[in-house]
């Protein structure tokens, strides 16, 4: 069993993105069929954790700065994420073609969605539109597998924009937590990566 569908608007990890909390929902094409339920739950459950992880930055970046932000995101961000996959029953995570954390490299699948969102955004696709869901095979188990991109905002850029975009110590902090870090010279609305969900299909 196989569906695919990489659903934008015209034809979407980290969690949304700690930096937006506001992200339409994608829309479906007219040729695409109706949303599954599973499909739906498994926006529901990507869009769990962001607001978490915002309430938790937000304070730190004021009080701490940026580079202090740095920090409390390493150590927190990977708890919300496996509390969202226990109470979800979703394995969640953010992956991205220029990780920062080693534990975001995208398998093969997770890698083709990402570089089908880069094309689909020099085509001229809101990248907060993008997302891919599909069930696919995995060692003989049937696997639901959703992805949908994250835009960078605003704030994101204090810490993965151009270097003078970056926050005040963020360059020295990057280099202590994460010194193979790839994750900076981004743009405003630049993909940055994506969330992704995926989930066994019991028998």
């Amino acid at each position: 069993m196989k569906t695919s569908a990489l659903i934008i608007a015209a034809a979407c990890v980290p969690f949304l993105s700690a930096c937006n909390t506001s992200q339409p929902t994608p829309k479906q094409a007219t040729a695409t069929p109706a949303v599954e339920p599973w499909v739906a739950d498994a926006r529901a459950a990507a869009s769990s954790v962001p607001p978490k992880l915002l309430a938790v930055l937000q304070p730190a970046i004021k009080e701490r700065g940026p580079a202090g932000a740095i920090d409390v995101c390493s150590k927190e961000a990977p708890k919300l994420a496996k509390a969202a996959s226990e109470q979800t029953g979703w394995q969640i995570r953010r992956v991205s073609l220029k990780n920062r954390n080693p534990k975001a490299v995208p398998d093969a699948w997770e890698r083709a969605t990402l570089e089908s969102f880069d094309k689909a955004q020099a085509a001229g696709v809101d990248p907060a539109m993008l997302e891919r869901a599909e069930v696919v095979v995995e060692n003989g188990q049937s696997v639901r597998r959703y992805m949908r991109a994250l835009p960078v905002q605003q704030a994101c850029l204090q810490c993965h924009g151009t270097a003078d975009k970056l926050g005040a110590g963020v360059a020295q902090k990057l280099t202590q937590l994460y010194p193979n870090d790839k994750g900076t010279g981004y743009t405003l609305g630049q993909i940055r990566g994506a969330m992704t969900l995926r989930q066994p299909v019991a028998n």
